[in-house]
């Protein structure tokens, strides 16, 4: 019963006929974070179990895709690097994606709002960017990974003492809202500078894509 489940390429058939809310996949360069500058194909879900004032993503607009459709997108760019992201994209299970990607040889990230714990072994790359900072209520459950990167809109660093721990990475993002003035975000940016300086083991992270007017 086991064989019968596995295609004439090892591949499992119910993994390739699982279904996820996409909204879209793209093939760009990693704007910001620990790896800024290497070219990634982007998977985005649709839904999140949280709404940002900030968030640049309708994931509210979303089709239903195969994995088997998913990879065939995918296999259409000359890149080996995938990186998870949404909405939220730990809302699913990744597993039925993360065996066929794995199998072809890609390295897997993600980009989380840690709300949802993340399977040992699932991922290569873990970069979890929490939003306790607007939602106070809401507990981070992924408490490890490779990468911490926290979206400054004045909030006390403190706030990250224990979670930090349990990093490789620490960053702080300036809070880019396209819909406030160049200005507005000039001094986001600036005070958020300002704040790296004072708390060196932080890093400051830019959205560079957005200043390229790239994806």
């Amino acid at each position: 019963m086991v064989n019968a489940a596995i295609n004439a390429a090892g591949q499992r058939t119910e993994d390739l006929e699982t279904v996820y809310n996409i909204v879209e996949i793209f093939h760009s360069v990693q704007g910001e974070g620990y790896r800024s500058g290497i070219p990634h194909v982007f998977v985005r879900f649709g839904k999140c179990n949280l709404r940002c004032e900030w968030c640049d993503t309708n994931f509210d607009e979303y089709e239903q895709q195969t994995v088997a459709t998913i990879l065939e997108q995918i296999a259409q760019y000359p890149c080996k690097n995938i990186i998870f992201t949404g909405g939220e994209p730990m809302l699913n299970d990744l597993w039925p994606l993360a065996r066929p990607l794995k199998q072809r040889g890609y390295h897997l990230s993600v980009e989380s709002n840690g709300t949802v714990a993340i399977p040992d072994g699932l991922l290569d790359w873990i970069c979890i960017s929490p939003k306790d900072q607007m939602y106070p209520q809401v507990s981070v459950k992924q408490r490890s990974g490779h990468e911490l990167k926290c979206v400054y809109v004045g909030q006390p660093l403190t706030l990250y003492d224990e979670l930090k721990h349990g990093f490789e990475h620490l960053f702080l993002q300036p809070c880019y809202d396209e819909s406030e003035s160049v200005e507005e975000n000039g001094r986001s940016f600036a005070l958020t500078e300002e704040v790296v300086k004072e708390h060196p083991e932080w890093r400051l992270s830019l959205q560079t894509h957005k200043w390229m007017g790239i994806l």
